[in-house]
């Protein structure tokens, strides 16, 4: 299956461009999968589908003969962080920002639809999703309770993600484990006022505010072993009212809970709810939790990673196999649960603004390399 790539890149560059400029946050990516569609249509896939746990778009595109089935994904949705780059196609939406590059790994896979588009498949079938709602965790797992997803069956499914701080065009690999699993908690603390004058007269929640943060803080220290990696990050604290007179009732603290292994992070979430209960009883307050924004971790196919790896190398681009896990989340992992395969990092620069900074923005040049790897993963994977 011979493909040519270079004739489509000022496309997906202006189309890269163009999804940049309207960014939506998760959950709400309307005009996005709208773009997204438009292109797809012009491809001639033999089915397109929408509304796909939420806004998510489904294209297929059938050989000419039997073979495997491969899935290959990317996301909709931008963050909300404040875009500060300098580019005619800066964000036009106030506090909305692709930091993340889902612009560029939407426009790499609408590369991969142009090529099967126009030169066809000999053999098995291709779909690609554009999968709604990454940023909260909560996108795949709508994917994956959708019937019409269900009816799809892939056998394979591979995602990139770009990698600032390495090489461009590097391709970065791991077998089993390649990024965290992580879950927010939010704690609410809920007390009675009183006068700031008369504190002993109410409930405030302040001190246990205080020894919650401190305690959360320590369970990496204290509540796992050596060999288990654990973060608990505190984000976020609120605590009563700007009334200076008023002794506070109410507070909540979130924070993210972020381990490699799923076991460990059921038994941490336990945990931190157990110390959350404990402060609260002591100060006499009513409790109440919830879990927000919950990610799996992202376990890799060893089969898969061997097909990317060869991928890599039969299209001459660079390998680095990752000792450690990344430590951020993916919700690629809720697939990969369910279907093998694998995800692989694509070096965006090693002077390249961090994921999820404001000056962040996808670079146009490493779009051939995410084509080309995807459709030499589609070529290997055909033809096994």
């Amino acid at each position: 299956m011979p493909f040519e790539i270079e004739q489509y890149i000022p496309e997906l560059k202006k189309l890269r461009h163009r999804l940049h400029a309207e960014a939506e946050i998760s959950g709400s990516e309307k005009q996005t999968a709208q773009i997204i569609q438009e292109f797809l249509s012009d491809t001639n896939p033999d089915d397109i589908q929408s509304n796909i746990g939420g806004h998510g778009i489904l294209a297929t595109y059938l050989g000419e003969a039997n073979g495997p089935h491969i899935l290959l994904r990317c996301e909709l949705d931008a963050l909300p962080i404040k875009d500060k780059i300098d580019a005619s196609y800066k964000s036009r939406k106030e506090g909305v920002g692709h930091k993340c590059g889902h612009d560029g790994h939407m426009s790499i896979v609408c590369g991969v639809a142009n090529i099967l588009g126009e030169e066809g498949l000999s053999s098995g079938q291709v779909s690609l999703l554009f999968q709604p709602s990454e940023e909260t965790g909560e996108g795949a797992m709508a994917v994956l309770e959708n019937q019409k997803f269900k009816k799809l069956n892939p056998d394979y499914c591979f995602a990139l993600h770009n990698l600032p701080g390495y090489e461009k065009h590097q391709v970065v690999i791991r077998e089993g484990i390649f990024a965290a699993a992580s879950a927010g908690l939010a704690i609410h603390f809920y007390g009675e006022t009183s006068h700031a004058a008369h504190p002993e007269e109410g409930k405030s929640p302040a001190l246990a505010v205080g020894q919650l943060i401190q305690s959360l803080s320590s369970v990496p220290q204290f509540y796992s072993s050596l060999d288990q990696a654990v973060k608990v990050t505190v984000v976020n604290v609120e605590l009563g009212e700007e009334a200076y007179g008023t002794s506070p009732a109410e507070a909540t603290v979130r924070v993210t809970l972020r381990t490699y292994d799923d076991g460990v992070l059921n038994n941490l979430q336990d945990r931190c709810v157990q110390i959350a209960e404990g402060l609260a009883s002591t100060y006499d307050l009513e409790i109440e939790h919830d879990w927000v924004q919950p990610f799996a971790a992202l376990v890799n196919d060893s089969k898969a990673v061997k097909v990317i790896r060869e991928s890599a190398e039969n299209q001459n681009l660079k390998v680095l196999r990752k000792e450690l896990p990344f430590n951020w989340s993916e919700d690629f992992g809720y697939f990969l649960k369910e279907i093998p395969g694998a995800m692989f990092g694509l070096g965006s620069g090693e002077g390249h603004p961090p994921l999820h900074a404001g000056s962040y923005d996808f670079p146009d040049e490493i779009i051939v390399s995410g084509v080309k790897m995807f459709m030499q993963i589609i070529k290997e994977t055909v033809s096994e």
